[in-house]
């Protein structure tokens, strides 16, 4: 039994199904839950690119101040620190006798690193740390493989799972946080000023109003299940491209760790028991199982995912021509279709799955950019930003991770054709096309190879574009 022990929060900003909180709260007297901020996950990385974008931070304080606000609500409080965790977590430990640390295992690199330097600081002072698996529906302990033995092709992980695996149950909120009360300075939450950003200006063309913390997390999976009963159609408009209620939109709060993938999966079972079970209600559990697949494929590989030539080893001749790099980036390739996902992906901090495996076709199979460049735009941008997932998906669409298919390429036209045959989708993140002679905004999207010209030409593009596979749109 530990006299007193910080916990502190990392991507696992709840207080459900939260092991560093359930077992501090069993084997502790007293819990100092903790916050850091830590400066270099608000620094900048190549291209110039800020490592958490506006959006994203938005979505993050957000996040802390509810998890700030539910802690409350069961007696206790957060503290919030400002550094490098690895020093002012040790520093607090020694001003406040804590006798150990408990977190959230992480597997990337960055984290890792932190990870250990923490526990080598923390055992010159005699302070003990405990990290927990809790990122994953299926345990790391419950693997039917070593994970190191994880296996290269998903859908071998899958079916061992699924055969061989139980995923745990939830663990409860603890009923109380008892909070030393000494501590009387908790910190202030910062606001984006502060972390060098600016405030995002809200888009009213957004899918949905995306609002971080564990309270908003439940209450969308309360909506989307119970609520408006969309969970049994799920399978069907999952590829959906416009509305707030195509798919679950679950992956902000998954990404932070508001919402526990257990906790979700438990939901499933139940709307399966009391509603309806069928493909839609396994797809969820399906997208859930991908989400362990590429956290388990981190922890394997370790620092290859960041690689040039990734899991594979596969080092491609790859382009690093800014110039066309930022015409992606700011939606103004001259490809309708490309361009309305990255407009809404800047105005919004979200994208369809649809759209994201679109546009990162695009910039490393037509543009042959590095692929790497879009992996951290979309670490910058995305409000969703999962490390393990997005670096995985990024190398899995430019054929150095673990797709079995060589040469996976989309045909932008005709995903186009097929996923917003109408050209809605487009109409409502390009309006400009309705200056183009003879297009009529309220009219199917219909556009001549002329009037594709011009609105290539009007953003400073060739007409069609060089390095396109595809010399046909319409």
């Amino acid at each position: 039994m530990f006299k007193r022990v910080i916990v502190w929060f990392r991507n696992d900003l709840r207080v459900h199904d939260n092991a560093p909180l359930s077992f501090a709260f069993q084997k502790a007297e007293e819990v100092i839950p903790v916050y850091c901020f830590d400066p270099r996950s608000f620094g900048k990385m190549e291209l110039d690119l800020d490592k958490t974008g506006n959006h994203r931070a938005k979505f993050l304080l957000e996040s802390v101040d509810n998890l700030r606000s539910n802690l409350r609500n069961l007696s206790g409080q957060l503290v919030i620190l400002h550094g490098k965790p690895e020093d002012v977590l040790v520093d607090l430990a020694i001003n406040h006798h804590a006798d150990a640390i408990f977190f959230s295992e992480e597997v990337a690199t960055e984290e890792k690193e932190i990870e250990l330097q923490l526990e080598q600081n923390a055992w010159k002072h005699g302070i003990k740390t405990q990290a927990y698996w809790q990122s994953t529906l299926f345990n790391i302990q419950d693997l039917p493989f070593p994970v190191m033995q994880t296996p290269e092709v998903f859908t071998q992980f899958r079916k061992e799972c699924e055969k061989f695996s139980k995923i745990q149950k939830t663990l409860p909120v603890p009923k109380k946080v008892t909070f030393p009360k000494e501590i009387t300075d908790f910190g202030e939450l910062p606001d984006l000023s502060t972390l060098g950003l600016k405030d995002p200006s809200s888009s009213s063309r957004s899918v949905l109003v995306f609002k971080g913390g564990e309270t908003e997390g439940i209450g969308r999976l309360q909506a989307y299940f119970w609520e408006k009963d969309l969970l049994k159609v799920y399978k069907e408009t999952r590829n959906g491209l416009l509305g707030g209620d195509y798919s679950s939109k679950f992956s902000p709060w998954l990404a932070l760790g508001c919402l526990s993938p257990r906790y979700i999966y438990e939901e499933i079972k139940r709307y399966e028991k009391e509603r309806k079970k069928n493909q839609s209600t396994y797809w969820l559990i399906f997208e859930l199982i991908w989400r362990d697949y590429f956290r388990f494929i981190c922890k394997k590989h370790g620092k290859k995912v960041f690689k040039l030539g990734g899991i594979k080893n596969n080092v491609d001749k790859w382009s690093r021509n800014e110039q066309h790099f930022w015409k992606w980036a700011k939606g103004d390739t001259g490809i309708p279709f490309v361009d309305a996902n990255m407009r809404e992906l800047n105005e919004s901090g979200f994208m369809s799955n649809r759209g994201r495996q679109n546009v990162a076709s695009f910039l490393v199979n037509d543009l042959g950019i590095d692929w790497r460049w879009g992996a951290m735009f979309f670490e910058s941008q995305l409000i969703d930003y999962d490390v393990c997932s997005n670096w995985g998906n990024w190398m899995y669409v430019a054929g150095v991770g673990n797709d079995p298919r060589e040469n996976r390429y989309f045909n932008i036209l005709r995903q186009a054709q097929n996923y917003d045959r109408k050209g809605d989708y487009i109409r409502h993140w390009i309006p400009e096309l309705a200056a183009i002679p003879g297009f009529d905004i309220h009219q199917p999207f219909e556009l001549s190879t002329s009037q594709l010209k011009k609105y290539s030409i009007s953003l400073g593009s060739t007409y069609p574009h060089p390095l396109v596979k595809y010399k046909v749109w319409i």
